[in-house]
């Protein structure tokens, strides 16, 4: 029998030991190009920064954030919502050069009741899409295979950034 470890989700799901307040609003701290390459923080913008899925679907999901905390999209203001929408056209791009993938998922879940894993704080989901990416694994085994590290990931796509 073979066996896949991936320890490091067990700090998400099993572990109860989560930090208190907002994730997104403690990344969004600006501590330095050393702690944001620690954090995996691609990129910052006047009103959103961009980080890799710590607990990724895919290589290459990226979370786009708006600095304010805000629970839902008609909450925020145009800049704001403009800015997201051009960070997602360039994560795009460069996950295209990067993984040519044969296409995207692009989305939010609003709402604990759509799903949002931290629904006092929307972002937008990006992640590259491969046929045949979600195989029995995912699935059945409800276990995701990524074929390389988030801190590979990170370097290939900080230099577009």
């Amino acid at each position: 029998m073979d066996f896949l470890w991936s320890p490091w989700r067990f700090q998400y799901v099993g572990s109860g030991q989560r930090e208190k307040g907002c994730i997104f609003c403690r990344l969004a701290e600006n501590h330095g190009a050393e702690a944001d390459a620690s954090r995996y923080v691609l990129y910052r913008g006047e009103h959103n920064y961009i980080v890799l899925n710590l607990y990724p679907y895919t290589s290459g999901h990226a979370l786009i954030v708006p600095y304010p905390h805000l629970a839902l999209l008609s909450e925020a203001e145009k800049q704001v919502t403009d800015e997201m929408m051009d960070l997602a056209r360039r994560m795009q791009q460069a996950l295209g050069e990067i993984y040519r993938p044969d296409g995207y998922n692009l989305g939010m879940n609003l709402g604990a009741a759509a799903g949002a894993g931290v629904a006092e704080h929307f972002h937008l989901h990006l992640m590259p899409r491969w046929f045949g990416d979600s195989n029995f694994m995912t699935t059945i085994g409800e276990t995701r295979v990524l074929p390389e590290t988030l801190a590979d990931t990170y370097q290939k796509l900080k230099r577009y950034f």
